[in-house]
């Protein structure tokens, strides 16, 4: 690849050059330049707790429990989990602040150019499922929130089985969705930049609302272990411990398509190391003590 290195080590395109065949060369492909590497620890520490904290993620700890861990062994498992996935994620990471290059263009050392669209089509079948799977949650969540304002939200005619209102809310969600993705990378950084500390706050004060309102954390932290630590736990735990490392596993194949952007190693690398375990973890831990509250006080 025609090109220069910086006093940094990064990897930069010579100015002006193209591949000879367009097909494999466009504006999504091609290296970020160096002048446009400026993602800091930060923007990598904020892309984690904005992806982090959702519905699914805050299911995982309880999903556990209902299969006979207690809270501990449930957060600790979760814990591990992410910190095996970083392992990977970090290695794969490194192309991105060093030679610019997203995930499709890293394939072609394995798969060559042609080759490569193979894994790229499946990661983007993967990618669509987990898209949808939240779109189509964060309706719900519009769709609920709007049926406590307006009370006939909840019972309009259906379309598909479902109210003609919730595929609305769908909608509008995915729209506000490719607002966000249309306008690039850096309105995505601009965004999490100020969404991550107001996720973090929120769930704080959904913790301390559900404490005051419980008056205290409820039974479920109290709940012993139905699996204890011997024989009737580790055939639980070790298919637990992979369907958790799968939760974000795709991700540690594809994160140079963030960290092309990376200002440096040591930005990606702190960044997800501070960003994935840490938080996962706190949000497993937010999501026993907030379900257990909400045990005591609905039943």
């Amino acid at each position: 690849m025609p090109g220069g290195v910086a006093a940094s080590g990064r990897v930069e395109l010579a100015h002006g050059y193209l591949p000879d065949d367009p097909r494999f060369a466009n504006d999504d492909l091609l290296p970020v330049p160096v002048e446009r590497r400026t993602w800091t620890t930060y923007n990598f520490a904020a892309l984690w707790i904005g992806m982090a904290h959702n519905i699914p993620s805050w299911l995982l700890a309880s999903g556990l429990v209902a299969l006979g861990m207690d809270w501990k062994q449930a957060v600790f498992t979760i814990a591990l989990a992410n910190l095996i996935v970083l392992a990977p994620m970090l290695l794969t990471g490194h192309a991105g602040p060093k030679y610019g290059i997203p995930f499709p263009v890293l394939a072609r050392a394995s798969f060559g150019l042609r080759g490569a669209n193979l894994p790229a089509l499946i990661r983007a079948a993967v990618a669509c499922a987990w898209f949808g799977i939240q779109t189509w949650i964060g309706g719900v969540g519009i769709f609920t929130l709007l049926g406590k304002v307006f009370g006939g939200w909840a019972n309009a005619g259906e379309i598909g089985g479902q109210p003609w209102t919730l595929w609305l809310c769908f909608t509008l969600f995915w729209a506000l969705e490719l607002a966000i993705i249309y306008r690039g990378m850096d309105a995505l950084r601009r965004f999490e930049n100020w969404a991550a500390p107001f996720v973090l706050v929120g769930a704080v004060a959904l913790l301390v609302w559900v404490a005051v309102k419980a008056g205290g954390f409820g039974p479920l932290l109290d709940q012993p272990s139905a699996l204890g630590w011997g024989a009737d736990f580790w055939p639980v735990f070790f298919p637990s411990l992979m369907g958790m490392i799968a939760f974000w596993a795709t991700l540690s194949l594809n994160i140079p398509d963030f960290t092309r952007f990376g200002a440096g190693q040591r930005a990606q690398i702190w960044g997800q190391s501070l960003g994935l375990p840490t938080t996962m973890t706190f949000f497993a831990l937010l999501s026993v003590f907030v379900t257990s509250g909400s045990q005591a006080v609905y039943g």
